[in-house]
């Protein structure tokens, strides 16, 4: 059955087609495709729904044990979901499950499909004694009528928090398996109480994982609660985190088991606990240090979130495999970059985060990076930005064993090749590096490739305006890298948006600044006989130079550049 529908998502026509077909296919064609898929779709899901009922020749509910009513959503949403579609769906027995709401227009009615979705995932699921996973924009009521009737069910994915009062003792009762839960939402204010009550009603030490999508409402009260699954917990991913929460992680004491943590800052990093709050702070550290089972960390735009993983670093008890921090300063680093080289276990790395020029954290972080030998994936993002040739080129001697490669850079050029082609397994390469790379640097790179480079996607984002490759070099390179390791090769030129667009072109000039960091700035003007319309600027350094801050600094490069122009001899000048 699942040959002859896509299961979910219409199947997409990109899946049937590739680039080249879709390149010769009509736009009508494709539209024509679309709502095949769209036909093929809906069958599937009529099919399944009329099996619960016994409307079909084979049960097929009866073996059903992942059902994604959101997928059913979806497609009573779809635009192509209309007309003869529609009327082909809800025909016969169906037709009592569709529920309509008032459109945009008087008198005028459209389909309802969360709760249609819910109508006939009541037809489905009283035929589904094998399901174990449900997820969906469930309705409360309708979950509390569906929990008796699922012995096996183990997962819940709920897009709406409130679906779950009550369902504690159903759960506790019926459903003996249960022990991942997702949110992803729930900003009711009684959240945190309502919560904390379901963590309480169902069978103590069970729930084994918890993730929160976005932001849930939640405070102390459900904090506290999950002490009573301490020894089972295992995953817990909070997204989104408020305040209060934030303020209340130190009641996590009891949950020492965790092999898996994600916390996210909801609050756009308002609370500083470190100086705001540091009895909590220091209870939290202390709760994280005797998560010995801790393999994956994600901290993501806490204030101060590398101090609460440094001592988890220096944990010699704590073998991390997986860990990500974003939304931090190079400058308040030292010592979180210091102790990533006590983890040696990494094999999966990001980190985003301001970078800095002065003093010695770049060297601080390099030398820690290149001491984690087991590293599969590396991105860096921001706090790269330094990076230069030097540096790029002793991370890829250091780390032999990556696959996966994001970093950025300042005036990167074809030196780097050589190392990084001695990468034997890398197959994502991602140099968002201020670059000044050639068509022959890059083709000579690949030509160093071998088998284990297997379908590497080798992608230049931001390469200098003044080494554009033609678009014949951009083909040739394509070509080469798909006929050598069956990759792929994106490129585009650095680029700065959200500025007007410039007015009558007379000539341009290229100024640099003259200051002791004149090679981290370089500003296009475009001058006509009257004014000056500055196109882009490259801010690859820390804005902390108090010039940039001042209306008369840009007048004065206006009024330098209008000088330049009055003493040149022709409009095609370029001054340096």
């Amino acid at each position: 059955m699942h040959e002859v529908s896509p299961v979910t998502n219409r199947g997409s026509s990109d899946v049937d087609m590739s680039v080249q077909e879709r390149a010769r296919t009509s736009h009508k064609a494709r539209l024509r495709q679309e709502e095949v898929m769209t036909i093929r779709w809906a069958q599937l899901w009529r099919m399944i729904t009329l099996s619960a009922t016994g409307k079909t020749l084979f049960p097929y509910s009866r073996y059903i044990r992942t059902l994604n009513l959101g997928d059913l959503e979806e497609l009573l949403g779809d635009p192509k979901f209309k007309d003869q579609v529609s009327k082909m769906f809800f025909e016969g027995e169906l037709g009592k499950c569709k529920t309509e709401t008032s459109g945009p227009k008087k008198n005028q009615t459209r389909l309802d499909a969360g709760s249609t979705s819910n109508n006939l995932g009541d037809l489905i699921t009283t035929n589904t004694p094998l399901l174990e996973e449900l997820s969906g924009r469930i309705e409360n009521g309708a979950l509390l009528r569906w929990i008796p009737r699922l012995p096996r069910l183990r997962l819940l994915n709920l897009w709406y928090g409130g679906a779950l009062v009550g369902a504690g003792p159903l759960l506790r009762q019926h459903c003996h398996a249960f022990n991942t839960l997702s949110l992803w939402g729930w900003d009711h204010p009684g959240a945190d109480p309502s919560f904390a009550d379901f963590l309480n009603e169902i069978t103590p030490q069970t729930l084994e994982s918890l993730e929160i999508f976005s932001f849930m409402n939640i405070g102390p009260e459900t904090l506290l609660s999950l002490g009573c699954h301490r020894e089972s917990l295992t995953e817990l991913k909070l997204g989104h985190v408020n305040a209060l929460a934030l303020q209340s992680l130190n009641l996590l004491a009891g949950c020492t088991n965790l092999s898996t943590l994600l916390l996210t800052d909801g609050t756009d990093r308002q609370v500083d606990l470190k100086n705001s709050h540091n009895d909590v702070f220091l209870e939290t550290v202390a709760w994280l240090r005797n998560c010995k089972q801790l393999r994956s960390v994600t901290i993501r735009k806490i204030r101060g979130g590398q101090d609460l993983v440094t001592p988890i670093l220096l944990e010699n008890d704590i073998h991390l495999v997986n860990l990500e921090v974003r939304g931090y300063m190079m400058a308040d680093a030292r010592d979180f970059h210091q102790a990533l080289a006590n983890q040696p276990s990494l094999q999966e790395l990001q980190l985003q985060g301001e970078s800095d020029e002065v003093g010695d954290g770049v060297a601080i972080l390099v030398e820690s990076l290149s001491q984690l030998t087991n590293l599969t994936d590396l991105r860096l993002q921001d706090i790269s930005d330094y990076f230069t040739d030097e540096v790029i080129g002793r991370l890829a001697r250091s780390l032999p064993k990556l696959e996966g490669w994001w970093t950025s850079g300042w005036g990167v050029t074809d030196a780097i090749w050589n190392d990084i082609a001695k990468l034997k397994s890398l197959r994502r390469l991602d140099m968002a590096a201020l670059s000044r790379f050639t068509a022959n640097g890059i083709l000579d790179f690949i030509l160093n490739l071998g088998h284990g480079n297997e379908g590497l996607a080798l992608a230049i984002t931001n390469a200098d305006v003044d080494c554009d490759l033609s678009e014949e070099e951009q083909s040739t390179i394509r070509e080469s890298i798909a006929a050598r390791v069956d990759g792929r090769f994106e490129f585009q030129l650095y680029r700065v948006t959200g500025h007007p667009p410039p007015l009558k072109l007379s000539w341009m000039t290229s100024f640099y600044p003259t200051s002791s960091r004149q090679k981290k700035f370089r500003i296009l003007t475009r001058i006509d006989m009257t004014s000056i319309t500055i196109m882009s600027t490259r801010l690859l350094l820390s804005t902390k130079d108090p010039r940039w801050r001042k209306d008369e600094y840009w007048s004065s490069l206006a009024r330098t550049a209008q000088e330049e122009r009055s003493s040149s001899s022709s409009p095609q000048r370029e001054s340096m």
